[in-house]
């Protein structure tokens, strides 16, 4: 096993933004929550009722994702380094945390086909049995 890194042990905060859901479009429903990916921050604008936005606030994140963020790249920033961990031995948690409606069950299980929409777990699967498969074959 090779020496780990300490800031890699840490506990990470991630702040997805979900996509809207067909429902939510057909309202006409606009998201209020703004993600800036390379900044790791995230802006919470206050909708008035004009339309227009009175106040925002920021918070900042481990690593922050957009609604245009696509499940495999989640999984590769946030899960895959947790995931090849507890390959090496060690321990690992993900924990998804929201409010109803927030997008956990999306990020974390979505969809089996097309491949893309998979979220974390079958990502988290595939990776293991991946490995096992390369590591078996030695």
């Amino acid at each position: 096993m090779q020496k780990r890194n300490k800031g890699s042990e840490s506990i990470k905060v991630v702040f997805r933004v979900r996509p809207l859901n067909s429902r939510e479009k057909q309202d006409d429903r606009k998201i209020a929550t703004i993600a800036y990916e390379e900044k790791g921050i995230i802006e919470l604008r206050n909708p008035s009722t004009d339309g227009g936005y009175d106040t925002s606030k920021t918070f900042a994140f481990d690593a922050v994702f957009s609604e245009n963020s696509n499940q495999r790249h989640i999984y590769d920033v946030c899960a895959a380094p947790v995931v090849q961990s507890v390959l090496e031995g060690y321990n690992g948690t993900i924990f998804a945390y929201g409010q109803t409606g927030a997008g956990k069950t999306h990020t974390m299980e979505g969809v089996n086909e097309p491949s893309e929409l998979r979220g974390i777990i079958p990502n988290t699967f595939e990776h293991i049995f991946d490995h096992i498969a390369v590591n078996s074959a030695h």
